[in-house]
């Protein structure tokens, strides 16, 4: 038995004694922190076994009616239960968090499948069409050559945007450049200028996000105003931005005409993020994420994320 394990065996044998002697809920309390204390130590369920078993021989060896037997029996239940709820707890948690990881990895897996399609279909396109058009200069007589070539550019210019757009749809260069909120109403400038929707962006933040929560954010925002823009028939829509002192809130609100989620039974829909993807993104970062009718009888999007420290 190495020292921090002996320690450990001594308090446990101290506080079953004292809640032995007075079994209240104090002494439950003792319980439970030292679960917490072996779990962080990286103290094993067997090594606490082992040691709950010797003070349990310990208790035992001395005369007992049956009563007396049956209500000790139940106190050390109690206590051992207590002490190994931490793990419990925990055990609970890593089962909650695989599988949170398991479905945030299939919405992973879809992105990627969407970009890669992307790639295939739309650039590979767009390069089989330049190869054509450069085999189509070679055989051209020198006076159609710039114009063989200025098509050829054209070409290229259309690849390179596919992929600038592409590398925002993974990360959003402006975030980086300039942060989430300049990206917001980037964002929402352009929705204004290609749907004809009037988006304003109220936002408040006294220092930087970590990426996974900017990018979570803005991609959600995108959804939800590509959404609105889509399907809403609304004029109006805001973002609003706010961080408390332990979590970041994040909404989208719109005029319109309402949406009901549990109308589309929660289904993914070939572009975009979708609604369990949304769900999952949130998930994956502890959050939450509500959607309903407001007041004015649109819609708004709720997010809440938490944040250390």
């Amino acid at each position: 038995m190495n020292d921090r394990l002996r320690e450990w065996s001594d308090g446990y044998t101290v506080a079953l004694g004292q809640y032995l002697s007075e079994p209240e809920e104090l002494a439950l309390t003792r319980a439970y922190e030292l679960g917490r204390e072996a779990l962080a130590d990286g103290l094993g369920v067997l090594e606490i076994a082992t040691v709950h078993s010797q003070a349990l021989a310990a208790v035992l060896d001395r005369p007992l009616n049956n009563g007396e037997r049956t209500m000790l029996l139940d106190a050390l239940e109690k206590f051992f239960v207590e002490v190994l709820s931490p793990f419990e707890m925990a055990h609970r948690g890593f089962r909650d968090a695989n599988v949170v990881l398991h479905r945030l990895n299939e919405v992973l897996e879809g992105q990627a499948r969407r970009i890669a399609s992307a790639l295939h279909d739309e650039a590979a396109q767009l390069l089989a069409s330049v190869h054509l058009a450069l085999a189509d200069v070679a055989v051209k007589p020198p006076t159609d050559v710039a114009k063989g070539i200025q098509n050829v550019r054209g070409l290229l210019d259309q690849i390179e945007a596919r992929l600038r757009l592409l590398s925002h749809e993974i990360r959003p260069p402006i975030l980086d450049d300039l942060g989430l909120v300049p990206a917001l109403e980037f964002l929402a400038d352009s929705v204004s200028k290609r749907w004809g929707l009037s988006v304003t962006v109220d936002a408040s933040l006294d220092r930087t996000l970590p990426g996974t929560v900017e990018t979570t954010l803005y991609r959600l925002s995108q959804e939800a105003l590509t959404n609105v823009a889509k399907h809403a028939k609304a004029s109006t829509a805001k973002v609003l931005l706010q961080r408390a002192e332990h979590k970041v809130a994040c909404s989208i609100t719109d005029d319109g005409v309402g949406f009901d989620p549990t109308a589309s039974g929660g289904r993914k829909r070939s572009h975009g993020l979708g609604l369990v993807e949304m769900q999952e993104r949130v998930n994956a970062l502890g959050g939450v994420l509500n959607i309903g009718r407001n007041d004015a009888g649109g819609t708004t999007v709720s997010i809440e994320i938490p944040l250390e420290g």
